[in-house]
């Protein structure tokens, strides 16, 4: 069992009101496989300059069962620059350079086709429709991408395309209400699933998450408490690492996969997020342990658990 993901791999310049990191490993491929090989073999695609360092390559080469699809190209690495506010929700673009990665075509070797676990991360989707193509032929079991505002404004008919495509769809709130052009967030999920997925993964920053299916049914976790948030950069990637890693566990034990399955999976999503937000990079990613996330997942159950029963008397009756 694998899970196969097709996205950046950059060097980032993060400033915040708590510190700040320069040149340190970032793109959404990155932050996705370090997450991601907690639970299962992770096969990275994705394009770095030569300038890329050394020790960012051999930090990969742990996280990923084969660097192979990593292309190294003549040029300079995908750079991006931001700054946070202090609330840390928001953040200024202080600069983007695409370098290599503005030509980057994927090309998946035969076994990575055959992975069970595919992660569109957020890239063109003229990009992800390819890397479909190319899974075609494997046993793909799962279908998964990531989305942004950028191609919702300016490719708006190939976004569409890939979405009638996957399985699971993972969106920002404010990026699913721009989608569907509607400020009610359950029309605009179902204008989204009735495309085609059967899931959909709002992201909700620091509130949390939801799980919408295309059956109706609905679920909501708030993400995990924690009492220093560096940077926040990469959290929504490493929040599909956990989600996609622990379904590719149940999938690896045969189980088909139900709607409690995916349930606590966003539970892990929240999980590997919020570890994300402790350092910059993914500097507290690397030290997470299984240990580390089954406790922060007793946690979750345990402040989010309550009792069922209801009593109409609790209730005092109004005029």
């Amino acid at each position: 069992m694998s899970i196969t993901v097709v996205g950046s791999v950059a060097l980032d310049t993060v400033y915040t009101p708590f510190g700040q990191a320069q040149d340190a490993l970032g793109g959404s491929a990155s932050y996705f496989a370090t997450a991601a090989s907690l639970y299962d073999q992770v096969n990275l695609v994705g394009v770095v300059g030569e300038d890329f360092p050394q020790e960012h390559l051999e930090f990969l080469g742990t996280r990923s069962a084969t660097l192979d699809s990593l292309q190294v190209a003549q040029g300079k690495t995908f750079r991006w620059g931001g700054r946070y506010a202090l609330d840390m929700n928001s953040r200024e673009t202080l600069f983007t350079e695409l370098g290599v990665f503005a030509e980057f075509k994927p090309s998946l070797p035969e076994a990575y086709g055959h992975a069970e676990v595919v992660f569109l991360a957020n890239i063109h989707p003229a990009l992800q429709l390819d890397v479909l193509q190319q899974m075609e032929r494997g046993g793909v079991q799962l279908r998964a991408l990531d989305t942004m505002n950028l191609w919702i404004e300016t490719t708006r008919d190939a976004l569409t395309e890939v979405l009638r495509k996957v399985d699971v769809v993972m969106i920002a709130e404010e990026e699913a209400r721009q989608y569907a052009n509607t400020p009610n967030l359950q029309a605009a999920a179902r204008t989204i699933l009735d495309l085609g997925p059967k899931i959909l993964v709002i992201k909700q920053g620091p509130y949390g998450s939801l799980l919408i299916g295309a059956d109706g049914s609905y679920f909501a976790a708030p993400s995990f408490p924690i009492e220093e948030v560096r940077d926040p950069t990469g959290a929504g990637d490493a929040f599909a690492g956990g989600f996609l890693g622990y379904l590719a566990t149940r999938l690896h034990a045969g189980h088909e996969l139900a709607p409690a399955d995916y349930q606590r999976g966003l539970v892990h999503g929240n999980i590997l997020g919020s570890f994300a937000c402790e350092d910059f990079s993914v500097g507290r990613l690397k030290e997470v342990t299984a240990e580390d996330i089954a406790a922060r997942y007793q946690q979750c159950v345990s402040f989010t658990h309550f009792e069922a029963e209801w009593s109409s008397g609790t209730v005092a009756a109004t005029a």
